[in-house]
């Protein structure tokens, strides 16, 4: 997503030159995969000190003095102690650490806490007070005040992946301006056992989604009414007992009057909606072993809001965007249930087929991911079938768009579709914008591989620009289509979590931008400036979240400019290699920060270490 305008629609003119690469093979080789190395012997150990806090305050670290304690107001869940953040009722923030060391070799490394929530806030919709826990710098996971419990539910997060590392293990706690939210934590524990075998779950499941919809809508394209079935497998070695759906786009409504619903649902028992009502788990009737293939179906509605949003109409065009339900993922540190966020993505899921039938009336044109055919429906409508392969969510758009075709010097089909008030120069603009931008990003980085590209097109968008497979929504600006088209590949392609590394599409993207447009980044990096200690280009967008207005400069900007010294480290020729290479062996996967700096770390023999330290490239 292209950052708002008040918040800079062209991150700071930072300049690069242009690398030359040859184009990829349309289907790119799978890499080989990378030779283990010998692991160590496990020492089965219980690494946490003084988890219940019965032993005074060492060794944590604590923002204030009052967060270990046993004063009455709350009840420890063993002994007599506890560890109590926030509470105040006003703006307030509180922090909890210890480092800890996870032996290497541990086929398991578990971390448990018990956690008991109470607060004054009265909202049913709305997480006013946060509390986030966190190993190194990720995030496990975030808690609000919509979270309020009457006694301690035991937390479990499978932390395997960092044995062998010494890590924090951390709480923060925020509180607004008003109504106390206690978060009270004890019985800290990160348990180690195990050979070197690696976790279950380290495995991304559920595996090959693949979604089918119906959809008709009313005469305006406000509202869609139909059936979605999503078919899965489980390709871990833990059965999965449970699936949850993220129905991302109840952030725009309220729990009460939902703009997603979904109802009916079969091949499985619907649970509570939860976190903010984006998420819905579905208990499978028996787990699915490895291997096991299962479907579930529900009728969905949609209604979209009023605005000039991802999701929303603006007069008579509307913009449908992460408004199918999609499965959540689930992966070493369970599953990933984060938050909406508003100032970037929060989107993670895996790349799925879709099959997706809308029916609409045939005054509306209707741009979607995939490539479409369009059928006469009952009398005055059409139905538009939208048909797209590997990729990780679907988006469309409705109205009486004026369109515009052409195709790229590549062959990729361009259609840019225009709200009323964009001039025909601007849209032809646009069209040369859209034709030159996906050509220059496959050249680098693999040949497109969505059939056609739709662009729609509106100056009234508040956020700039938003990134769909084969979908963008934008204003007219070369840089901000380009940057769009860039996410085909950084987001769509080559997959990330965008919730907890969002360096890895925005900055990514922002530096093939400037290679598109010929920049240089001669020296850009002397312009940064850090904020705090804490801030750092890999952080979460929990961390942006708090920190709004620093997002753009660090991820896009810093981010960018931190692959632009890569560049002059390794040397033009080696780093278009690298970002070859690295695209085409996670070709339709998803890529970790870890995954990147080894690959860049083999691509030299320059050690990279003081680098990542210099940039504040951690993971």
């Amino acid at each position: 997503m292209r950052p708002t305008p008040h918040k800079a629609l062209a991150a700071s003119a930072l300049a690069v030159a242009a690398l030359a690469a040859a184009l990829l093979p349309t289907t790119p080789a799978a890499a080989a995969p990378p030779t283990a190395p010998l692991a160590a012997a496990c020492t089965p150990a219980q690494v946490v000190t003084n988890g219940g806090f019965e032993s005074g305050t060492s060794p944590w670290s604590q923002s204030s003095t009052s967060v270990i304690t046993n004063r009455t107001g709350q009840t420890a869940h063993g002994g007599t102690s506890l560890a109590w953040l926030n509470g105040v009722g006003s703006t307030h923030t509180d922090t909890l650490s210890q480092s800890v060391t996870i032996p290497a070799g541990c086929g398991t490394a578990t971390l448990t806490f018990w956690l008991h929530i109470d607060t004054a806030e009265t909202t049913s919709s709305t997480a006013y007070d946060k509390l986030t826990a966190k190993i190194g710098t990720t995030t496990l996971a975030t808690y609000s005040n919509l979270n309020k419990n009457t006694g301690y539910v035991q937390k479990a997060f499978d932390v395997s992946a960092f044995a062998g590392q010494t890590v924090s293990v951390a709480f923060t706690g925020t509180e607004d301006s008003s109504l106390q939210t206690s978060f009270v934590i004890d019985d800290v524990a990160l348990d180690t056992s195990g050979d070197t075998t690696p976790p279950a779950d380290s495995t991304r499941t559920p595996a090959a989604p693949s979604y089918t919809v119906s959809l008709s809508s009313n005469t305006s394209g406000t509202v869609w009414t139909g059936h979605e079935s999503a078919t899965f497998t489980n390709a871990s070695s833990t059965a999965l007992s449970e699936v949850y759906l993220r129905l991302w786009d109840n952030y725009h409504g309220t729990c009460s009057a939902t703009p997603i619903t979904v109802t009916n649902v079969t091949g499985g028992t619907a649970g509570a909606l939860s976190v903010g009502c984006t998420a819905l788990q579905v208990a499978l009737p028996t787990p699915l072993t490895q291997g096991q293939t299962a479907t579930i179906g529900f009728d969905l509605g949609i209604t979209v809001p009023s605005g000039a949003d991802r999701f929303g109409y603006d007069g008579a065009f509307s913009f449908i965007g992460n408004a199918l339900p999609v499965l959540a993922v689930k992966d070493a540190a369970g599953w990933h249930l984060d938050p909406y966020t508003n100032n970037g993505e929060s989107f993670y899921s895996l790349a799925a087929d879709f099959q997706v039938t809308l029916d609409h009336p045939s005054t509306l044109l209707v741009p979607a991911t995939g490539a479409s055919v369009d059928t006469p429906g009952s009398s005055g409508r059409t139905v538009t079938t939208a048909t797209a392969a590997k990729v990780r969510d679907f988006a469309w758009a409705a109205g009486p768009f004026t369109k515009i075709s052409g195709t790229s010097t590549a062959g990729t089909p361009i259609n840019i579709y225009s709200v009323s008030g964009i001039s025909s120069a601007n849209a032809q603009s646009m069209l040369t914008t859209a034709k030159t931008a996906v050509d220059a990003h496959a050249s680098r980085f693999g040949a497109y591989p969505y059939g056609e590209l739709d662009a729609v097109i509106d100056n009234n968008f508040w956020f700039g620009g938003m990134e769909y497979p084969g979908f963008v929504l934008d204003l007219v600006s070369t840089t901000a289509l380009t940057h769009e088209i860039g996410h085909q590949w950084w987001y769509g392609i080559v997959g990330d979590d965008e919730y907890n590394n969002p360096w890895l599409d925005e900055a990514f993207t922002d530096y093939a931008t400037d290679l598109a447009l010929d920049k240089t980044g001669t020296n850009c990096w002397n312009s940064v400036s850090w904020s705090s200690t804490t801030e750092k280009i890999t952080n979460s967008m929990a961390y942006w979240d708090a920190h709004s207005s620093r997002y753009s400069t660090v991820v896009y900007g810093y981010g960018k400019c931190a692959l632009h010294d890569l560049r002059r480290v390794l040397g033009d020729t080696v780093m278009a290699k690298l970002l070859k290479d690295y695209a085409t062996s996670h070709w339709y996967g998803v890529s970790t920060t870890s995954e990147f700096k080894a690959a860049a770390q083999a691509a030299t023999t320059t050690d990279l270490t003081s680098f990542w330290t210099q940039h504040r490239i951690d993971g």
